[in-house]
């Protein structure tokens, strides 16, 4: 398989690039050149806002193109339209936060979406990923795939929430544990993102599908304890009552990556459909697995977690942790 990757140097697209090595296929990667790319590759460099961007794409034809962009929706227009002709199926890594709210327990794909065009400029994250879907479609029609992907980690993670839980861990001594213990948590390893992506893609799949793990394949316990486990430090994880961490001002996700309380926006991000998914062939590693070997990545670097420049830093402060555990 000839595979063009849009992007495939960070994080999904570079979990994709390096499982289409693995398979023997042939990969092209087109990138801006902000980071290297993996050996074994061929190298095409090109800005996709930038005027004559796409020149590097003039020539050449792919079986898959995948696609990870989630900015201005022109830039999937102007790659899928100038590559209509010339790639056979094309992929765009999407999101559930397509989805228009509320966002109820057991969404599936056929759930209203939210308004865009594929003509816009960068506006919300939800707006650029359903633009950048009908760009697709514009283009590609029934040889396009939507993966709407739900939390992703993973070795490579460049947001870093679970990066932050694994050095906290490491970092010993009381930790703040949002509660309840046995919460449900819906997520997908980066890497089993990638392997149904391209066995999707060479299957010729189209439409969206909804990519994530089962709701409660893992629970926070489950997380943060593989994350004291694998790290071997002297954590001692002090479960704590949601709402004593909401009245304290912490805000979830953002500040306690992963987690959020019981209620509507848990069913939002925790409690998907994604048997559609499943039905085709998804399947998913333990919760220990991506733990240790995010924590196995991270140990390579350091202990120091790449950070997307175009997203905030997350993680809690020493200090407003100690104060709270202190009562």
């Amino acid at each position: 398989m000839r595979v063009l990757m849009l992007g495939g140097t960070e994080f999904v697209g570079r979990a994709v690039t390096d499982e289409a090595l693995a398979r023997g296929w042939d990969v092209t990667v087109f990138h801006r050149g902000r980071h290297e790319a993996p050996p074994g590759v061929t190298v095409l460099r090109g800005d996709r806002l930038a005027e004559d961007g796409l020149a590097e794409l003039a020539d050449g034809t792919w079986d898959i193109v995948v696609d990870t962009w989630s900015g201005a929706p022109t830039a999937v227009r102007d790659a899928a339209r100038l590559l209509a002709d010339r790639a056979g199926h094309y992929v765009y890594i999407s999101s559930r936060s397509v989805y228009a709210l509320p966002r109820p327990a057991g969404l599936d794909e056929s759930a209203p979406v939210v308004d865009s065009s594929p003509d816009a400029g960068q506006v919300a994250y939800a707006e650029d990923k359903r633009g950048g879907e009908l760009a697709a479609l514009d283009a590609f029609g029934d040889r396009a795939l939507l993966v709407r992907a739900g939390l992703i980690l993973g070795p490579g993670e460049n947001i870093g929430r679970l990066p932050w839980w694994l050095l906290r861990t490491a970092r010993g001594g009381p930790v703040l544990a949002p509660g309840p213990r046995d919460l449900p948590l819906q997520y997908i390893d980066v890497r089993d993102l990638a392997i149904w992506t391209l066995d999707a893609a060479e299957r010729r799949l189209s439409g969206p599908y909804n990519l994530a793990t089962r709701s409660g394949h893992a629970t926070t316990a489950g997380l943060l304890e593989a994350c004291v486990h694998t790290t071997g430090a002297d954590a001692e994880l002090r479960w704590t009552d949601p709402s004593t961490i909401l009245e304290a001002g912490i805000t979830p996700w953002n500040q306690l990556p992963v987690w959020v309380p019981p209620g509507e926006l848990h069913e939002t991000l925790h409690q998907g459909d994604v048997e559609k998914a499943f039905a085709a062939g998804l399947h998913c590693r333990p919760v220990e697995e991506t733990v240790a070997d995010t924590w196995t990545w991270l140990r390579s670097l350091g202990g120091i977690a790449p950070q997307r420049p175009d997203r905030d830093p997350v993680g809690l402060d020493p200090d407003t942790e100690a104060k709270l555990l202190r009562g």
